[in-house]
């Protein structure tokens, strides 16, 4: 029996972070089944740029129009236009539900979505605790419906670059993110503790809230010390990682916080908010902060900084917390959810 998947998001060098989810769920069981035969499905916009991109041996290209083919589908990215006879799904986040994060017309168009995606799913897969939560109050969503698998990350070759003074974000600049927040707090009053620290966030500018996070962040005293990079290539992003001695992410709303493990993959000490699903994601390989408070975000910065042995501590321990999360383990355990249903 052919399995189908979405793999509309998967295209392109430099993927968002359900791009990268679905290339490596997508590829990864490929590799791990290869008498399996999987059916990758494009929508008609991103059919024929499919094209250009090789796929295994054990897949073949389909059109996504109506309802998918093959007895079993997976969707994922929480949209399921219509069923197959067994269908999957994987929700990443439902902020769009709970805050102004978007215009109007987008949250209404989202939570129609979201509500038509779980009613036509067999079964879920949420990748945090939290967001299954939200699944489970949300979408009246009963949790024997739900399975949780976490996001992998690869962990980076070691490579012997000398970290600078540096503060990396990674992210949309939009107004979830905090970036406006992340600013005051480096041009506050514990700066003294920052001299001689910059602070670069990349990150493509066209998020929702991005034009006011971007004068918020110009209007900050230390603002020669601020960089922003906009949209950056994944040889870009490595060189940061590589660079930076801290890394702080106080978003307001994650579903996972896969920039949180990739810092962590890069031995990059993680200052990150202690709401959503960061805590579940960072466990006791970060400082956690208020992400409301700008003295909260202050004090974790000035003391990162300050504090070398705290550093290399939180570099140890980040990277022992990325090992726990493999791809290799989510591609299984997703294996094991088709299994339940076939």
């Amino acid at each position: 029996m052919p399995i189908a998947l979405d793999a509309t998001y998967s295209l392109g060098r430099n993927l968002s972070g359900i791009g990268v989810y679905s290339r490596e769920i997508m590829h990864g069981l490929a590799r791990a089944h290869p008498n399996q035969e999987f059916l990758f499905c494009y929508r008609p916009h991103r059919f024929l740029a499919s094209y250009r991109e090789s796929i295994p041996a054990n897949a073949v290209r389909r059109l996504l129009a109506g309802a998918p083919p093959g007895d079993l589908f997976h969707a994922l990215n929480q949209r399921v236009d219509a069923r197959a006879p067994k269908t999957i799904c994987t929700f990443h986040d439902l902020f769009v539900m709970t805050s102004e994060y978007s215009s109007p017309e987008f949250r209404a168009r989202f939570i129609e979505q979201a509500k038509l995606a779980a009613e036509r799913s067999d079964l879920i897969i949420a990748v945090s605790r939290f967001t299954a939560a939200q699944v489970q109050s949300l979408l009246a969503v009963p949790s024997e419906r739900i399975r949780v698998i976490h996001h992998g990350v690869r962990i980076a070759e070691p490579v012997k670059t000398a970290r600078e003074k540096l503060i990396l974000f990674v992210g949309a600049v939009q107004k979830r993110k905090n970036l406006s927040g992340l600013a005051r707090a480096f041009s506050g009053q514990l700066s003294g503790e920052l001299s001689g620290w910059k602070l670069t966030i990349a990150g493509a500018l066209n998020g929702y809230g991005g034009e006011e996070e971007v004068k918020a962040i110009d209007a900050c005293t230390r603002r020669t010390d601020i960089e922003i990079l906009g949209y950056v290539s994944a040889e870009q992003l490595e060189s940061l990682y590589r660079r930076a001695s801290i890394f702080a992410f106080p978003s307001l709303d994650e579903g996972f916080g896969m920039p949180v493990l990739e810092a962590m993959a890069h031995g990059v000490p993680v200052i990150t908010s202690n709401r959503s699903s960061l805590p579940e994601v960072a466990g006791d390989a970060a400082l956690l902060v208020d992400p409301l408070e700008v003295d909260s975000i202050a004090a974790a910065l000035a003391r990162l900084a300050s504090d070398a042995a705290l550093r290399a501590d939180l570099a140890r321990r980040g990277l022992e917390r990325a090992r726990q999360f493999s791809w290799e383990s989510a591609v299984e355990k997703t294996w094991q959810v088709y299994n339940e249903i076939r």
